[in-house]
C-alpha cells in the first residue's frame, strides 16, 4: 500500500494517540497510561462482541424474508411496527455500536426510516439488562418515569426525521438496488459507437 500525504493526514489522530500512549508509558504520565488502558479494554470488548453480532445478523439476513420485515415494520406498518422494533431493542444486549449492524439489516430488508430511528432510540434507553440495572440502583418509579418521557421523544424525533428525509427527496436504497442503478447510470454515460447508432 502506497503511503501518501492524504493517508497520513487521514490517520494522523490515530498515529498521535498511539505515540502519546507510548510516550506516556516511557515517562509515567498517568492520564496517558489510563487512556491507553481504556482504549485497549474497548478494543478487546469489540473483538469479543462484534464477531458474534455479525454472525447473528448474517443468519437474520439469510433466514428472514424481506416480505415479513416490510409487513411488520415497513412504511405501512403504523404504530405496530414501532412496537415491534421497540420490543426487538428491549430484548437485545450490548453497547450501542452493536445496534448499527441490526439497523442496517432492517433497512436492507425494508424497514421504514421511522422505525429504524425508533429502534436506535429504544436500544439506547430501554434494553432489559439496562432497565434492571437502573431499577436496582434508582428505583422502579424513576425508571418508569424516565421511560415514559424518553420514549415519546424518540418516536417524535423519528417521525420528524422521516418527514425531513422525504421532503428533501432522500431515498434509501438497498445495496442490490443501488448496484443496479449505478450500472444503469454508467451504461447511459458511455459514448455510443457507430455500431450502436
Amino acid at each position: 500500500m502506497k503511503t501518501t500525504p492524504k493517508s497520513i493526514v487521514k490517520y494522523s489522530f490515530a498515529i498521535l494517540f498511539i505515540a502519546g500512549v507510548f510516550l506516556s508509558l516511557q515517562i509515567g504520565f498517568v492520564p496517558g497510561i489510563s487512556a491507553g488502558r481504556n482504549f485497549r479494554d474497548f478494543v478487546l470488548e469489540m473483538a469479543a462482541f462484534l464477531p458474534l453480532m455479525f454472525i447473528l445478523v448474517g443468519l437474520f439476513d439469510v433466514w428472514l424474508p424481506r416480505s415479513i420485515i416490510e409487513r411488520h415494520v415497513g412504511s405501512k406498518s403504523g404504530i405496530w411496527g414501532s412496537l415491534w422494533v421497540i420490543l426487538l431493542a428491549m430484548l437485545q444486549a450490548g453497547p450501542l455500536y452493536g445496534a448499527f449492524p441490526v439497523a442496517q439489516i432492517l433497512w436492507k430488508k425494508g424497514c421504514s426510516i421511522r422505525n429504524i430511528f425508533v429502534y436506535l432510540g429504544a436500544f439506547t434507553t430501554m434494553k432489559i439488562p439496562m432497565l434492571t440495572f437502573e431499577i436496582g440502583f434508582l428505583g422502579l418509579r424513576f425508571s418508569l418515569l424516565r421511560t415514559l418521557i424518553t420514549l415519546p421523544v424518540f418516536i417524535i424525533i423519528a417521525v420528524i426525521m422521516e418527514a425531513m428525509f422525504k421532503q428533501n427527496g432522500f431515498v434509501v436504497l438497498n445495496p442490490a438496488e443501488e448496484g443496479v442503478q449505478n450500472r444503469a447510470k454508467a451504461s447511459l454515460a458511455l459514448p455510443q459507437t457507430d455500431e450502436d447508432q
